[in-house]
């Protein structure tokens, strides 16, 4: 994608501003790419355009996921594990996990702006409330990488939530759908990710009573699939390098669905 060649060089830091620029040069580098001095003098690009939402939803994602590490005051190698885990889960490549570590290392920072990152990520994603989940259900993975919501790390969450305008009844939605495996990859230590799927998690993931009717159950499968679809999230600004996260979710809840389906006797 254009936005990390233009990332890596250091030009997103310099166009964007704020927080979030300060943090791309940190990120990415701080080498500027000679060649983009069009795309830097181009004053159209604008908060909510493609490629500077992906830039910032990137850095917002990995610098907030090492403030929630510290929330308890300091970052422990098992917290630093979970990350890497995240990160590998995601598929990221070597330059792009480099970057994401960096950014993490600078959520850790004790000078971290929490509040400016928010405020700057909300104005960046200009409205788009399925990558506002995304990142969300990622920060919330990271947490619940060692089976556990912490105390501390719920109460950051929390205010994430305030800060963006997210209701708590969705991050409790969350809650419970990551207690259920959701987005928990086999290669995290949690004990509820290495056993099979019980069928009160497939409730759990797609956000259903057991005592709905199956037009509910449809209902909700659908709406599910709309918000994780990757080529949807895609055209909305999640970045590339993050898909396999979205493809793995989606598959996480057709599988639930099916199990739900089968129960039912559902055609």
């Amino acid at each position: 994608m254009a936005w990390w060649g233009k990332a890596l060089g250091g030009a997103f830091g310099f166009m964007m501003g704020g927080p979030l620029g300060a943090l791309i040069g940190i990120g990415f580098g701080h080498n500027f790419d000679k060649g983009l001095g069009s795309v830097l003098a181009d004053k159209s690009f604008k908060p909510g355009q493609q490629e500077r939402v992906q830039a910032a939803f990137f850095t917002a994602t990995f610098s907030v996921m090492g403030h929630i590490a510290k929330a308890d005051g300091k970052v422990t190698p098992d917290e630093i594990r979970m990350a890497q885990a995240v990160m590998t889960q995601m598929g990221l490549t070597a330059d792009v996990r480099e970057s994401a570590r960096r950014l993490f290392n600078e959520g850790k920072s004790d000078s971290f702006p929490l509040d400016e990152v928010l405020d700057q990520l909300k104005t960046e994603l200009h409205r788009r409330s399925t990558l506002l989940q995304m990142f969300l259900e990622i920060q919330l993975q990271a947490a619940y990488a060692d089976g556990v919501l912490h105390k501390a790390e719920e109460k950051v969450l929390i205010h994430i939530c305030q800060r963006l305008g997210v209701p708590l009844e969705q991050l409790r939605r969350l809650e419970e759908m990551m207690q259920a495996g959701f987005g928990q990859g086999s290669s995290q230590s949690s004990a509820r990710t290495q056993r099979s799927q019980s069928l009160e998690d497939a409730y759990l993931i797609v956000g259903v009573e057991k005592s709905v009717d199956d037009a509910a159950v449809k209902k909700a499968y659908r709406r599910l699939m709309s918000q994780h679809h990757p080529d949807k999230l895609v055209a909305k600004g999640l970045p590339e390098q993050m898909i396999k996260d979205a493809t793995a979710k989606t598959q996480q809840i057709k599988d639930a669905y099916e199990q739900i389906k089968q129960s039912r006797g559902m055609r």
